[in-house]
């Protein structure tokens, strides 16, 4: 199977609340641009056991001292295996509830995905696909930290398309048959979380549902296309973490042979899978503006290039563009990408390699009106892409452009709770 039990590491002290708060960190690719929340991470956890000193937060990346610190990281994980600071559950999932900031709960269950089963290049039809393009350069400082590390700890989420919510809801429900490993509350206001170790026929139940999820004549049936191959598992965060461990796995494979490496734990990586339609996952916008451009330029390519109509009832793949402090629909009629936002990306990324400009990737329309009331900047504001599209966009289309969608804020991303031993 691609999602299957594992052999997971909590902290001995797993039931202490008030040290698991402090255990438990946000993903390392969060709050980059804030190094306050950092420094008071520090200060919270310093002399305590931490999944702090088992990563390397990516606002520390361009730092001179990084090799420094990940050669620490490495050593700390090989100490807190030496002093056997946790407890093995072994060969089992872990079923999560997570309450958000806002109150909202969102539902998971951690175990390992087969890397096997997963390829991030342009154009894969494995059953574990990015739903974004993967940036290549970020792979390699991730990877010195995997390279040489003991165990790994993830904030890896997958997603499955379950709308009629039959596979992972139910365990709600069965919370009382099974054993709770922690709960507490998440440091820096970001929320609650409990797990729990699933029950046998829970977790058999749960195997038997993703097996018909991968039936490739139901999945061709549901998306109206004719596949060989089924998309079973979208990625829905930590992206270039699990093309990270992918890299590392096919590394080893180079270093000791295929069959070896086939049945080393590094085969495999950590994760959560949440169903796409869990009512916490919400789909925003992410919007583009455009520095240092001339707006005008940009319709003229855009008219060149598709049929456009400004009538505001045309069908179509429609957006608002700003340009001198004014705005007005425009809806593309032919175009042959299956989201307004694709067609759009790569209309941009041609006009800025040919007359020069910056694109940055913007929350919030109002920071779009006050950025293009300069007249050097122009702006395109786009609609929340809907959740129930994700799956049907990545079959025909592959990996979404960079910045299509955004799930959550930074202090509901998920945060390091479990590990796993990869050595």
């Amino acid at each position: 199977m691609t999602f299957q039990r594992a052999d997971i590491l909590l902290p001995k002290f797993s039931g202490d609340a008030d040290k698991m708060k402090l255990w438990s960190v946000v993903a390392c690719d969060q709050y980059t641009s804030e190094p306050d929340y950092w420094k008071a991470v520090n200060e919270l956890t310093d002399g305590k056991p931490s999944t702090l000193y088992v990563t390397v937060p990516e606002i520390y990346l361009n730092d001179a001292d990084i090799e420094e610190r990940i050669a620490k990281t490495n050593l700390t994980m090989q100490q807190y295996m030496e002093d056997a600071i946790f407890t093995e559950h072994k060969n089992t999932y872990i079923y999560v509830e997570r309450t958000l900031q806002n109150g909202v709960k969102r539902l998971g269950i951690v175990g390992k995905v087969d890397l096997e089963d997963y390829d991030y290049s342009i154009g894969s039809q494995t059953k574990v696909r990015a739903t974004e393009g993967t940036v290549v350069s970020r792979i390699p400082p991730r990877l010195k930290v995997r390279r040489d590390a003991p165990i790994e700890l993830p904030h890896i989420m997958l997603l499955i398309d379950d709308n009629a919510k039959e596979i992972i809801e139910p365990n709600q429900k069965l919370t009382d048959t099974f054993e709770k490993v922690y709960d507490f509350e998440l440091m820096q206001n970001s929320g609650h979380i409990k797990g729990y170790k699933m029950s046998e026929e829970a977790a058999s139940r749960l195997e038997d549902k993703l097996i018909n999820l991968a039936d490739i004549h139901q999945f061709n049936k549901k998306y109206e296309v004719e596949k060989d191959s089924p998309l079973v598992f979208a990625m829905g965060d930590g992206n270039h973490s699990l093309a990270t461990a992918k890299a590392n796995y096919e590394n080893l494979k180079k270093e000791i042979g295929e069959e070896a490496a086939k049945n080393s734990p590094a085969r495999y990586a950590l994760c959560e899978l949440v169903n796409l339609h869990d009512d916490s996952l919400v789909f925003e916008a992410i919007h583009r503006v455009i520095f240092d451009a001339n707006g005008d330029e940009f319709i003229k390519m855009l008219e060149e290039t598709y049929t456009v109509s400004y009538d505001a009832d045309a069908k179509g793949q429609s957006f608002v563009f700003v340009f001198h402090g004014e705005q007005k629909k425009i809806t593309i009629t032919d175009s042959k990408e299956y989201l307004t936002v694709a067609t759009l990306q790569k209309l941009l990324d041609r006009f800025v390699a040919e007359k020069g400009g910056e694109i940055d990737y913007i929350h919030g329309e109002n920071v779009v009106e006050s950025l293009c009331e300069n007249p050097n900047n122009f702006g395109i504001i786009l609609e929340a892409m809907d959740k129930a599209d994700l799956y049907k966009s990545v079959i025909l289309d592959g990996a979404l452009p960079r910045k299509t969608f955004s799930m959550g804020d930074a202090c509901d991303k998920r945060f390091y709770t479990e590990a796993r031993k990869i050595k």
